[in-house]
């Protein structure tokens, strides 16, 4: 919530300028006690829920729920809005369009696992699915960057990174909705590889279509206000929260090459994101760190009050 500014020229806090974190700190709380309930009921003797689909569906909302309030922490609502609407509609626009025509990802066919289509070819929860990958993909991506804020081509490397997070989450999420959850099903094609049915375009179309988004929607996710702010690890808490979800369902089926790649994805990037706040943080409180900091933030703020006065 933005400050206020009085009569008198002194600026106040919002009194509902602590909403949006407690918002977000309760939504990462339902989504950390929904992720529980669904890891627990995909482990044996509970595997016998694995094919319910209602526990999967809530925790993609919840997740979708918690990364947009954590976003508007940092960036104004109608931002946040924007940008959550684009990646929906241009992820899932992809999807429906594979799923009628095999073109980009392959050709596979939703089953009643996915929900019901929004259009046809285009379940309700493929445009969650989007949204909770990209934007906490860029969030862990942020993390791992954060040493190389200042870099000239930071930004180039953010949106790289952040579609080669989504593919390799994509080899993670292959298995548990085809194998366990059996969202959709792959037809065979003649390509000689494939993981799990799906064929390696597959995951290719996850990172284009992630540098595709991207390239769109970077500019509304860019804060116009930069200033000085720790690391945001709610996008890993997220995003590891659903690797493990895709580590316990493929151990529930015995997948164990798929159980054992998301469990390495998860705590290489974990380390990396780890280690890229931490070096961040130390690098800001350089001077030279810090400097940049110091004339964007000049360069882009308008004039001060006492400033205004004397004129």
């Amino acid at each position: 919530m933005p400050n206020r500014l009085n009569y008198s020229g002194v600026i106040e806090p919002s009194p509902l300028a602590g909403l949006p974190r407690a918002v977000s700190r309760l939504l990462l709380t339902l989504f950390a006690a929904q992720l529980i309930l669904v890891v627990v009921t995909s482990l044996p003797p509970s595997s016998r829920l694995v094919g319910v689909a209602w526990p999967d569906g809530a925790l993609l909302v919840l997740a979708s729920a918690s990364t947009i309030a954590s976003l508007t922490r940092h960036l104004p609502g109608q931002n946040v809005i924007l940008a959550a609407v684009l990646i929906g509609a241009i992820g899932g626009g992809l999807h429906a369009l594979g799923a009628l025509t095999g073109v980009p990802f392959g050709p596979f066919q939703f089953t009643g696992g996915a929900g019901r289509e929004l259009i046809p070819g285009l379940p309700w929860s493929l445009p969650f699915l989007w949204l909770v990958l990209v934007v906490n993909s860029r969030g862990v991506a942020r993390l791992i960057l954060r040493p190389w804020r200042a870099s000239r081509d930071y930004g180039f490397w953010l949106i790289g990174l952040t579609a080669l997070l989504c593919a390799a989450t994509g080899l993670a999420l292959e298995p548990y909705v085809t194998r366990v959850k059996r969202v959709w099903e792959w037809t065979p094609t003649r390509l000689p590889l494939d993981w799990y049915g799906a064929p390696l375009t597959n995951f290719l179309s996850w990172g284009v279509g992630t540098l595709l988004i991207m390239a769109i929607v970077a500019p509304v996710l860019i804060n116009k206000r930069p200033a000085k702010m720790p690391a945001d690890f709610h996008p890993l808490i997220l995003w590891g929260g659903l690797m493990l979800v895709f580590v316990a369902g493929a151990s529930s089926r015995g997948l164990w090459p798929a159980a054992a790649l998301a469990a390495v994805e998860v705590a290489g990037v974990a380390a990396l994101a780890v280690r890229g706040a931490r070096r961040g943080d130390s690098v800001q409180t350089g001077a030279g760190g810090s400097a940049w900091r110091v004339s964007l933030s000049r360069a882009t703020r308008g004039p001060s009050i006492s400033s205004t006065r004397k004129r």
